[in-house]
């Protein structure tokens, strides 16, 4: 057995930690069981125990040791890495659908955000961005492509466009962190309104070189249209277009039905 340190009744955790007969499978106990562990004693990239030492533990089958870690893996609390064992997975990011910085998301969720700038120049912009900027096509606006991190984990890359009428000089502060919050400090400019278009994507070479996966893996792909609301209107700030990780990123909704 593991040794642990507790608070309160250390008879009660050890009980806790017991594979018994009942209706719960055991597979499911010890699932509960590693859950818990995860949450409380082990933090992300800690390697989980050898199945071996785990059947010693809770004197349980191999098949029941790896369901319950099947299963930790499939909700995104685990993560295999052939060659070198189990590990907690990066926590898991849930957006919901309201507007607010990644960064912010993660602060949120106690992930410690960090970002990687991969481009950031001045530049003519994609068709469609200059058309929802309303500037000609040969007008150039502010481009800043990032890596966005969690915990040192990859999550997601942004490729950014901000209209270049309003903030020209937006890559002389630092937008390693939060862009809303330079654009708020700095310009006085709030994001009041965004359009997101949500699809999947395959990641691709390029992607899954950077977000430590595969080019075949499905990535949450994401356009964002956000403008300033103001007296005088709406003013259209940013273009975005985003890919996230499925297994590290989830977008959550809330629909109400209008009744008349």
């Amino acid at each position: 057995m593991f040794t642990f340190t507790f608070t309160g009744n250390n008879q009660l955790h050890k009980m806790e930690r017991m594979i018994t007969d009942g209706p719960t499978p055991k597979h499911a106990q010890l699932r509960q069981i590693l859950e818990r562990r995860i949450g409380d004693e082990l933090k992300p990239g800690d390697p989980l125990p050898g199945e071996r030492a785990l059947e010693d533990e809770f004197g349980v089958s191999r098949i029941t040791v790896r369901r319950a870690i099947g299963d930790l893996v499939a909700a995104g609390k685990l993560k295999r890495v052939r060659g070198k064992g189990t590990f907690v997975a990066p926590s898991q990011l849930v957006s919901r659908t309201h507007l607010a910085s990644l960064s912010d998301e993660m602060r949120h969720l106690n992930v410690a955000a960090s970002s990687r700038i991969l481009t950031s120049d001045i530049a003519v912009p994609p068709e469609e961005v200059a058309e929802f900027f309303g500037t000609d096509a040969e007008t150039p606006h502010v481009r800043l492509r990032r890596l966005r991190l969690g915990d040192n984990e990859p999550y997601a890359i942004d490729d950014a466009w901000y209209n270049a009428d309003h903030v020209p000089d937006l890559l002389d502060h630092d937008v390693d962190q939060s862009v809303y919050n330079v654009l708020e400090e700095i310009y006085e400019i709030v994001v009041t309104e965004a359009e997101q278009i949500v699809s999947a994507v395959p990641a691709g070479n390029t992607n899954a070189s950077l977000l430590d996966t595969t080019a075949t893996t499905p990535l949450l792909h994401v356009i964002r249209r956000a403008v300033s609301e103001t007296s005088g209107g709406a003013t259209p700030i940013e273009y975005c277009t985003s890919v996230y990780r499925t297994d590290r990123y989830r977008l959550r909704t809330r629909v109400v039905r209008a009744l008349d």
